[in-house]
């Protein structure tokens, strides 16, 4: 079972395992302690960084 979803936001994404943040900020989600970041998605922030989430997933999901 997949360890990260796309409706988690990336606040609980971290919460969960820090690792994942080098692959955020490598795909350009530069703003990880900002408040959207506690109400967004992983699904909404790939849509507004132009990324395939489900890329994203799996990227995430390889850590």
């Amino acid at each position: 079972m997949a360890k990260f979803t796309k409706d988690m936001t990336i606040g609980e994404a971290l919460r969960l395992d820090m690792n994942i943040a080098p692959v955020l900020l490598e795909i350009g989600m530069h703003c990880l302690g900002c408040p959207s970041a506690q109400a967004e998605t992983l699904e909404e922030a790939a849509m507004v960084h132009g990324i395939n989430v489900d890329d994203l997933m799996s990227k995430l999901n390889a850590v």
